[in-house]
């Protein structure tokens, strides 16, 4: 399957940057189209999230919501693309300090004005240790000035490069040059937050009564566990091209009773499908199941702090002796690809290079991988044992049980498949406290650095605690390559460690596959999956 590729973040910014301004998308409603009298959205969310602060989340049923509740300084596309957002305009010199130039009518939800200072507050906020952000190196890869400092405790908040120039020009300094440093500010990280709110209620802001934000939508209701409804911020910039007047959210991990919730009509779009539902819902509901690009990968992660996964070649033995075409294929089933490095074949501008063992038969990989097992000690005699963690999910459960019999058959491991909640499971991961974890990472821009980042020793998500010197130096260097091709060449090379090294297995390339009731306009194909609900409108039935 083919799927369209985005502009190149640079070639974008280019342009915009000779001062060519545009318009953020809003819902597209075609001539004629009848428009439902009751205009709801409800939208299957598979996980409760943990927080609603843009400063303290890292997963995707979090940002499905924060980018209805939240604006930032750009936004993404129907094709991945920056759009203007609360920024009008912006510029650059030198890919090094960027001003950007906010609207004078964005409004926050009680009405006060949206100002270059309560950017500055938030980009503050989030790199501020007392935040406890699990995104805080998200702002030291973007590489703003003293970021790195801030967050290691060694300079206060107010020494990061971000100031308010006057209430409509925000400047960022950033220590090194970075051509798509713009695509990387529409990630919910980068919002903005009301300082006197977050001042006066803490840790409560987010609730209902509480939070003010500056999206589309605002809070209305929150019933943990079971929904979360927005309602039309009528403050918004852009209110008068919003369609949908209410939004709501259903946290509901089981994806046959997600599915079945649709079908019924209870829901017009819904998180993931149910793998073994796929074909059938292909063929007797064509126009409801659509698929498209993702950037991301689907991997398992070793602990490799903690013995035998310290070991490359225990690594390497579990990652070879997995068949990615059964899992691709069979297992899932829905267009995802077997994969072979971390960043997928869809990244914007990079070909992921041929890795020596993806040339191999699986047969010679399980041979290989029974090889480096017996070498490290382990064999019928003494089996290897370990847990292997998943956040619950129908879906990820079918690829642990397949996985885990592929490692049984070919190498006598015996696993101990954990579930937990999402929640519990992102503290479990962060904390260290696992052997081998299912994960997967979404990319936050469309770059490859936005892959490969992962993997660095610093890397605020490298929960597995890799480190290799020489990774870590070519991610670097990167970052100082001004021509797309260098840059390129040296992330070729950092996924060349990766195939030696194995720090995690990669698996297959994501598709985002999902059911979407025929009366849902405007729905995108976005390869970051950013949809954006003022984009969409309900249609008379």
């Amino acid at each position: 399957m083919t799927f369209q590729k985005t502009i190149l973040a640079s070639s974008l910014f280019s342009m915009l940057s000779l001062g060519l301004s545009g318009q953020a998308l809003a819902a597209e409603v075609p001539e004629g189209t009848r428009l439902a009298e009751v205009q709801q959205l409800v939208r299957g969310n598979g996980s409760e999230p943990a927080s609603l602060d843009p400063h303290k989340t890292e997963g995707v049923p979090e940002s499905n919501v924060l980018r209805d509740l939240f604006e930032g300084l750009v936004t993404s596309g129907p094709n991945g693309e920056i759009l203007p957002g609360v920024a009008e305009r912006w510029e650059t010199a030198d890919n090094q300090v960027y001003r950007f130039h906010l609207r004078e009518d964005a409004r926050w939800s009680n009405g006060d004005p949206v100002t270059a200072h309560d950017f500055e507050y938030a980009f503050k906020r989030a790199v501020d240790p007392r935040t406890a952000s699990p995104y805080s190196w998200y702002m030291e890869k973007a590489t703003i000035e003293n970021a790195t400092e801030v967050v290691n405790g060694k300079l206060p908040p107010e020494a990061l490069g971000v100031r308010a120039l006057d209430d409509r020009t925000l400047e960022v300094t950033l220590a090194k040059p970075v051509p798509y440093f713009v695509g990387m500010m529409f990630h919910t990280t980068t919002y903005p937050v009301h300082r006197a709110t977050v001042e006066k209620y803490g840790d409560e802001w987010t609730r209902v009564g509480n939070m003010v934000s500056n999206g589309a939508y605002t809070l209305s209701n929150w019933v943990v566990n079971e929904r979360i409804e927005l309602k039309r911020n009528e403050h918004y910039w852009d209110n008068a091209s919003t369609v949908v007047e209410q939004v709501t959210y259903l946290p509901i991990p089981s994806q046959n009773a997600e599915m079945n919730r649709f079908l019924s009509g209870e829901l017009d779009m819904t998180y993931e499908i149910p793998l073994e539902h796929f074909k059938r819902l292909s063929s007797q509901h064509p126009d409801k199941v659509r698929v498209g690009g993702y950037v991301g990968t689907y991997y398992y992660q070793f602990n490799t702090r903690k013995p035998p996964f310290d070991d490359a070649r225990v690594r390497n033995a579990l990652s070879y002796a997995i068949d990615r075409d059964i899992i691709a294929n069979m297992v899932m089933g829905q267009g995802e690809i077997p994969a072979y490095t971390l960043a997928p074949e869809v990244v914007d501008g990079f070909t992921p290079p041929a890795v020596a063992w993806a040339d191999w038969s699986q047969a010679e990989r399980d041979a290989r991988a029974k090889a480096l097992i017996e070498e490290a000690g382990y064999g019928k005699g003494k089996p290897l044992k370990f847990q292997l963690l998943y956040n619950t999910n129908d879906n990820h459960r079918k690829v642990a049980v397949a996985i885990a019999s592929m490692w049984k058959k070919h190498l006598g491991v015996e696993v101990e498949l954990v579930n937990q909640e999402w929640k519990t499971y992102l503290d479990t991961k962060t904390q260290g406290n696992f052997e081998v974890a299912r994960a997967g990472w979404i990319a936050d821009y469309n770059e490859a650095s936005s892959m490969l980042d992962l993997m660095q020793t610093t890397h605020g998500n490298n929960d597995g605690k890799y480190s290799n010197p020489e990774f870590d130096r070519l991610m670097a260097d990167s970052r100082l390559a001004t021509d797309d091709e260098g840059r390129n060449q040296l992330y070729a090379q950092a996924e060349e460690i990766l195939a030696v090294d194995m720090p995690i297995a990669p698996i297959y390339q994501y598709v985002k596959a999902r059911l979407v009731q025929p009366h849902v306009g405007g729905y995108p194909d976005n390869p970051l999956d950013n949809i954006y609900s003022k984009d969409l409108y309900i249609q008379a039935n």
